[in-house]
C-alpha cells in the first residue's frame, strides 16, 4: 500500500506541476479546473497515508480519476490539437444548452472563437445555436467560417445551402449544392433538395439528371424514383415517368401518389382496366380518396354503368364536395349522371378539406388530370403514335445514359 500511495505522489505531483506550467505559458485559466480535481486526489492520498488506513474503492477510483487519467486525457488531446479551453467551453456549452440557456451557451462559445479564431467546433456549434433561433444569416456566417477552417465538413455545405433557401436565395442555394454534389454526389440530402429546388423552377430536365445522378448511388431510393418520374411527368415523358413510378410504388407500396400517377397516365392511354386497378388503391389515402372515386366514377361513365358512376360520384362528394363538386359541374362526362348526384347547394357552408400534399406531387396531379381531359378525345390510333413516341424518348434516354456510363467507366 506504501508504495501504490509513493508512486501515486510522484506521478499526481509530476502531472500537477506540468499542468501548472501549462497554465502559466498560455495564461488559460481554464486549467484551474484540472489543478482543483488534482489537488482534491492528491489529498484523498495524503489522507490515506496519514491515517495508514486502505482507502474504500470509491475513494481510490475518484483518486485515480482526478489525479492520472483527466490530467493525462487533457495532455493526450493537446497532442491531437484539441486545447483544454474548447473541451471546457463545449462542456459548459452543451450544460447551457441542456438547461434551455442559449445565451450563455452562445457567450461561452464566442468567447472560445474570439481566443481560437480557427476553433472548428467553436464555430460549428454556434452556427448550430444561430439556426435553432432561427437567426439563419449568423448561422450561414457561422457555417462558412467551419468549412473554411474544414473543407471536408460536408454537412455545413449542406446546411447553408438549405438556409439560402429557406431565405429565397434559390440561385445561391442551387450553386452551393452543385458544388457540394461535385466534391460529394453521394449525398443524398443535397441531390433531394437540389432536385426539389429545379422542380420549384420548372427546371425539370435538368431535376430529372439530378435525380438520374443520384439513383447510381442509391438506386432503391423512393424518393428519388418518385421525383424522377415527377420530373418526366412534367415533361410529357409519361411511358419513362411510368416506369419511375412503379419503381417507387415497389419500393414503397404505400406509395399512393405514385399509384395515382400511374393510374392517370393509364388513363391517357386508355387502359381502362389498370387505371381502375391504381385509382382501386389510391382510395386508401385522404389526400387521394376524393379525386379516385371521382375519377372511378369517370371509368363507370366510360362503360355506360352509370349506376356505380352515380356511387363513386356521391362518394368522391361526401369526401371534399368543395372540390370535387366544381370538376363535376366542369365535365360534360357527367351530364347522363348529374340530377342523380347529392350535391350540396351552398358550397360555401361546406368546409374545406386540408390537403397535404407537397407542391411537387400536387402540380403532377393537376397536370396529369389536365392531360387527360387534353387526350380524352384522341382515337386508340392516335394514342398509339403517343405512346410510340414516349418509347422512342425512353429509349432515347437510356441510350445516353448507357453512353455516360460507358464514358465514366473508360
Amino acid at each position: 500500500m506504501l508504495v501504490e500511495q509513493l508512486f501515486f505522489t510522484i506521478l499526481a505531483f509530476g502531472l500537477f506541476v506540468y499542468i501548472f506550467l501549462k497554465m502559466i505559458q498560455r495564461n488559460d485559466t481554464n486549467y484551474i479546473y484540472i489543478l482543483v480535481m488534482q489537488a482534491i486526489a492528491i489529498a484523498i492520498n495524503f489522507i490515506g497515508f496519514i491515517n495508514g488506513k486502505k482507502l474504500g474503492n470509491f475513494s481510490i477510483f475518484i483518486k485515480y480519476l482526478f489525479g492520472i487519467a483527466i490530467p493525462v486525457l487533457v495532455i493526450w488531446a493537446e497532442k491531437k490539437n484539441i486545447p483544454l479551453i474548447q473541451i471546457v467551453s463545449v462542456i459548459k456549452a452543451k450544460i447551457y444548452l441542456k438547461l434551455n440557456n442559449s445565451s450563455k451557451a452562445k457567450e461561452v462559445l464566442i468567447n472560445l472563437v474570439t481566443k481560437l479564431p480557427n476553433n472548428y467546433i467553436g464555430h460549428k456549434m454556434l452556427a448550430e445555436i444561430y439556426e435553432l433561433e432561427g437567426g439563419m444569416r449568423k448561422a450561414i456566417d457561422e457555417y462558412v467560417k467551419a468549412i473554411d477552417i474544414n473543407k471536408h465538413d460536408y454537412d455545413s455545405y449542406f446546411k447553408i445551402a438549405e438556409l439560402l433557401n429557406n431565405l429565397q436565395k434559390q440561385d445561391e442555394a442551387t450553386e452551393m449544392l452543385t458544388n457540394l454534389l461535385s466534391k460529394k454526389p453521394d449525398y443524398s440530402n443535397a441531390s433531394r433538395l437540389l432536385g426539389d429546388i429545379l422542380i420549384s423552377k420548372e427546371m425539370y430536365k435538368e431535376a430529372a439528371n439530378v435525380y438520374q445522378n443520384a439513383l447510381k448511388y442509391d438506386p432503391l431510393n423512393y424518393d428519388f424514383n418518385y421525383n424522377l418520374g415527377i420530373a418526366y411527368t412534367m415533361l410529357n415523358d409519361f411511358q419513362t415517368a411510368k416506369i419511375c413510378y412503379e419503381k417507387a410504388a415497389e419500393i414503397n407500396s404505400l406509395s399512393y401518389n405514385s399509384k395515382y400517377a400511374l393510374a392517370e397516365i393509364a388513363l391517357i392511354y386508355k387502359e381502362i382496366e389498370e387505371a381502375e386497378k391504381y385509382f382501386m388503391q389510391a382510395v386508401d389515402d385522404e389526400n387521394l380518396s376524393a379525386d379516385s372515386y371521382f375519377e372511378l366514377s369517370k371509368i363507370s361513365i366510360i362503360r355506360s354503368d352509370f349506376d356505380t358512376a352515380v356511387k363513386y360520384a356521391n362518394i368522391a362528394i361526401d369526401e371534399d364536395a368543395k372540390d370535387i363538386v366544381p370538376k363535376i359541374k366542369k365535365d360534360p362526362m357527367f351530364i347522363p349522371i348529374i340530377a342523380k348526384l347529392s350535391m350540396p347547394l351552398n358550397l360555401e357552408n361546406v368546409e374545406t378539406k386540408e390537403n397535404k400534399m407537397d407542391e411537387k406531387s400536387k402540380k403532377m396531379k393537376e397536370h396529369l388530370e389536365e392531360m387527360f381531359e387534353i387526350t380524352q378525345n384522341l382515337s386508340y390510333s392516335d394514342i398509339k403514335l403517343l405512346k410510340k413516341d414516349d418509347i422512342k424518348k425512353e429509349d432515347k434516354n437510356y441510350n445516353i445514359e448507357k453512353q455516360k456510363e460507358i464514358g465514366e467507366n473508360n
